[in-house]
């Protein structure tokens, strides 16, 4: 068994599904159902009893007790977070809250039930493993060398300094409590059941929907971008054989700038509708304030000590994601109409 927080938000929820594929691993999944967080990503596990849902909140310290008591999972995995930058810029304080002090609870919960363990090895099997992203090291000249594990820490929005507080807090129970944890550090990811706030679903949707499509600044950011199941191989690679402490970078070896990513998704929707002109919607807009230049992850520890490499280049991965939303026009319209939260708003606190 293991416990998976923020399991229905985009990169959760892709992991659950594949666990699930390759596993008959129970997962107990704990998502505070945001506006991020969406159970229609997780329609297709209704009635599996190998998916437990609770409704809760991280920072809920008496519903995580009680779960991780009933449960005893062998280990926690926590996506639980706030992530749009923009969301950051204009209102940090959800940011705050959920990224470092519900990391806080989450980690007082589990070292009073990692430290209630009496089986030795059981004790030492466990994992507290933490996903959080590479802004946390800031922005990169264009032609300086990728973040490595040992790059130091310039967060510069409330999103990414947030990440790179609740990344500290980690290492210090470890350091400190001795509590076994795993930290990785992801690039961009893409792929199905993204939220179409974020680059690539919004430029899907909008183009879909003759909508404009606006690209911040001169569209030069440069991201390393990686597909979301490559991302999930890449944590289950680390769960299992992940020295305890240790951080781990992961990327896709896919550095694209903004707006050649524009250009790629008009130019293959282009192929799906042969008679659109998606490249005419294009709109350059005001930047965002500090936007970070550039990103890119060196991810050669992972295929070193952990025998991974991501299997998709962007141009497979960029592919499945358009057609994964042009096969899901219902998901679509749910999210934008606010229906997917119907199911939500009725839902009180479980467990």
């Amino acid at each position: 068994m293991i416990l998976v927080t923020g399991g229905a938000g985009f990169i959760g929820a892709n992991f659950v599904l594949d666990w699930l594929k390759q596993s008959d691993e129970k997962i107990v999944n704990l998502d505070k159902l945001t506006y991020a967080g969406n159970e229609q990503n997780l329609t297709t596990l209704s009635g599996d009893p190998r998916h437990i849902f609770a409704h809760g909140d991280i920072s809920d310290s008496a519903l995580i007790s009680r779960i991780l008591t009933q449960y005893q999972p062998r280990a926690i995995i926590n996506f639980a977070a706030e992530s749009h930058v923009d969301r950051s810029i204009n209102g940090p304080s959800a940011f705050i809250q959920t990224n470092i002090v519900g990391t806080f609870q989450l980690l007082e919960s589990v070292r009073a039930y990692w430290n209630q363990q009496d089986n030795k090895t059981v004790k030492q099997n466990f994992r507290f493993f933490h996903v959080s992203t590479d802004e946390v090291y800031g922005s990169l000249d264009k032609d300086a060398p990728a973040f490595t594990e040992a790059h130091r820490f310039e967060p510069n929005s409330p999103y990414s300094a947030s990440k790179a507080s609740s990344d500290h807090l980690v290492r210090a129970y470890h350091h400190t409590y001795g509590l076994p944890v795993l930290t990785t550090h992801c690039s961009n990811n893409y792929g199905p059941y993204q939220f179409p706030e974020k680059l690539i679903p919004l430029m899907i949707v909008n183009a879909l929907a003759g909508k404009p499509l606006p690209v911040y600044g001169d569209g030069q950011q440069i991201r390393d971008w990686l597909y979301v199941s490559d991302h999930c191989n890449a944590i289950r690679h680390v769960l299992e054989a992940g020295t305890p402490g240790e951080t781990y970078n992961i990327g896709g070896w896919n550095e694209k700038a903004n707006i050649d990513i524009v250009n790629t998704i008009c130019k293959l929707l282009e192929t799906f509708k042969p008679n659109a002109n998606y490249h005419k919607l294009v709109t350059y807009v005001t930047d965002r304030p500090g936007h970070d230049r550039r990103y890119a992850i060196n991810a050669n520890k992972m295929e070193r000590n952990l025998n991974w490499k991501p299997v998709e280049t962007f141009e497979t991965g960029i592919r499945k994601t358009i057609q994964w939303y042009l096969n899901n026009q219902d998901w679509i319209s749910d999210v934008q109409s606010g229906a997917y939260r119907d199911s939500t708003k009725k839902k009180p606190n479980q467990q």
